[in-house]
């Protein structure tokens, strides 16, 4: 049996983590690695056409699967090019290894041709980054960073020289049995005593929800009944907890709806669970806080705390729950649910007035007709800017779709490269890129991986010509807006000759023929749909005191442009409300 080289046993150590696939772009000092994938039948290479790409189609892959997903580039640059998807998986808690080949090890500190410092490069978007600088270190350092990245949730890098990786194997290495799940988190008694205190003396209880509470419905509801508490969530908790929710009170944050503002500041317990919501101006400063969480540095870094609980949401309340008292009183539930149904029927009508009618078709619309024509079981990616817009208030959770995004990050250019990601973990799923014509051209180049593997991607292209959100920060803060327009092709024509199925459409009434053309079709497909750029308007009540980017003054913003089916739900819960 011939001896094993280093990249031989980093590839075989990859499968035996459950590695299935290795996304990035071949060259120099990466070769090695690549060839050592092309003879392991084990794992895939995956070629994309940037390796922003390939980072983001492994966090996708991450998200989907919960299990590790790995990426590569070369030396200098093409590691570098890492670096944007790797922030966005690792602030998203999704468990990726990185690989950055290196420049000869006898060239390091020497100016070399495109020489980098991978060790100090990533350091911020990792929890763990190291180089091998001879093969001894392998297998341990590689399988310390999967550890790493699984245990903690996030990125781990290597780097590694493209002559070390060359080299033969150590014989007889040490092979540790690896880490391939995270455990559970239970707080401990004192904790949960004094939570359950404060929910017994507390007559108003509010329960917000961000993405950890993924796994944990059934907890939230029934610790919801028990103390008759309204539920709001943050947008990355939306797809975990709004479905079969009759306690649902809405969104918080730039992009919310309903009364979830309200439930949160007129309480007098909040309870934050599993979220790392960061605009804290939404966020009440004169009522009790508690706040749940798996990673104790989140804890009190959004506001004052009264009590901070470190553990897993579904641990806590199943230890919770059973200790606290019943409550009754239902009229601070009720009212909520009412302010949140009134609040829904209040926008609701900036959609559905001659939507089938209005050229430049009205983004809403679009997503409307999106979210009921979509698989049951969809993964949506969604782009940064307005496409998170129409994700958060029309697309409908069920505990089956999955909506992944730059949600923590806030990057351009995600749901494209995120898409590709989300296919290869299983081809039969319908997959659904929602793009904003800004994203999708940044990184356009990539709709041929979709081509070249024929992944069945849909991409369903919300074409305003402009940077629709940028354009929108420039109105609140006052400013014209600048540099903002983009001049677009036919992006039905560009998929078509890039061998994909590609179609444009122009008025409401071709959308959903052409909706439902695109999903039947067996391979990659585009929709280009030009949409209204002034779709967005915003309400009397702004505040000038605004900051950058998502977040928002200190005064309660909520953006007019209609709910889609929530409003639905809404009514249904309001019919449990007792009558007087």
């Amino acid at each position: 049996m011939a001896k094993q080289n280093v990249s031989e046993q980093f590839v075989d150590i990859l499968a035996r983590a459950g590695v299935k696939r290795l996304y990035g772009v071949v060259g120099d000092s990466l070769n090695p690695v690549v060839d050592a994938i092309r003879r392991n039948p084990g794992i895939d290479w995956i070629q994309v056409r940037h390796e922003e790409t390939a980072a983001f189609a492994a966090g996708a892959e991450a998200q989907v699967t919960g299990e590790l997903a790995a990426c590569a580039g070369s030396c200098g640059p093409g590691n570098l090019h890492l670096i944007n998807g790797l922030y966005d998986a690792h602030r998203s808690m999704a468990p990726v290894l990185a690989l950055a080949s290196h420049i000869p090890s006898s060239e390091i500190g020497l100016g070399y041709f495109q020489e980098t410092h991978p060790e100090l490069l990533f350091q911020e978007c990792s929890h763990y980054n190291e180089m091998i600088s001879n093969p001894q270190q392998m297998p341990r350092l590689l399988q310390t960073a999967i550890q790493h990245a699984i245990g903690r949730g996030g990125v781990a890098v290597v780097s590694m020289p493209g002559d070390v990786a060359s080299q033969p194997a150590p014989e007889k290495s040490v092979e540790h049995a690896l880490v391939t799940s995270r455990p559970t988190v239970r707080p401990g008694d004192a904790e949960i005593e004094k939570l359950c205190r404060m929910v017994d003396e507390a007559k108003r209880v509010t329960l917000f929800c961000g993405s950890g509470t993924a796994g944990a419905h059934a907890e939230v509801m029934e610790f919801a009944e028990r103390v008759k508490a309204p539920v709001g969530h943050a947008l990355r908790g939306k797809e975990w907890i709004q479905y079969d929710n009759p306690y649902d009170v809405g969104m918080s944050g730039l992009l919310g709806y309903g009364a979830a503002y309200e439930a949160t500041n007129e309480c007098d317990l909040l309870i934050l669970l599993g979220t790392d919501f960061p605009y804290n101006a939404f966020l009440p400063t004169d009522v009790k806080i508690v706040q749940v969480d798996v990673r104790p540095e989140h804890l009190g870094r959004r506001s004052k705390l009264d009590l901070a609980v470190w553990g897993d949401v579904r641990e806590t309340l199943r230890c919770l729950t059973p200790r606290v008292r019943a409550k009754s009183d239902r009229k601070f539930l009720d009212r909520m649910l009412k302010k949140h149904a009134d609040a829904l029927e209040g926008v609701i009508s900036a959609y559905t007035r001659k939507v089938d009618k209005h050229v430049p078709i009205h983004p809403e619309y679009v997503a409307s007709v999106l979210d009921e024509l979509a698989d049951e079981d969809a993964v949506f990616t969604v782009d940064t800017g307005m496409c998170n817009v129409w994700a958060a208030r029309y697309l409908t959770p069920n505990g089956k779709r999955r909506v992944i995004g730059s949600f923590s990050h806030g990057s351009m250019a995600n749901a494209l490269p995120q898409a590709i990601g989300a296919q290869f973990t299983d081809r039969n799923r319908q997959v659904v890129s929602m793009s904003g014509d800004g994203g999708f051209t940044m990184l356009m180049g990539d709709f041929l991986t979709l081509v070249q593997y024929d992944l069945p991607v849909k991409v369903v292209l919300f074409n305003n010509s402009s940077l629709g959100m940028v354009e929108l920060e420039m109105l609140v803060a006052g400013l014209p807006s600048f540099g903002t327009t983009n001049k677009n092709p036919d992006f039905a024509a560009v998929a078509r000759a890039s061998g994909a199925y590609g179609v444009r459409v122009e008025k409401p009434k071709q959308l959903e023929s052409a909706l439902k053309d695109a999903f039947k079709h067996k391979g990659p497909a585009l929709v280009d749909i030009v949409t209204d750029p002034n779709a967005l308007s915003i309400p009397p009540k702004i505040s000038a005191d605004m900051v950058t980017g998502f977040a928002l003054s200190a005064s309660k913003i909520v953006l007019d442009g209609g709910v889609g089916r929530m409003v639905q739900m809404a009514r249904s819960n309001l019919r449990n409300v007792p009558r007087p």
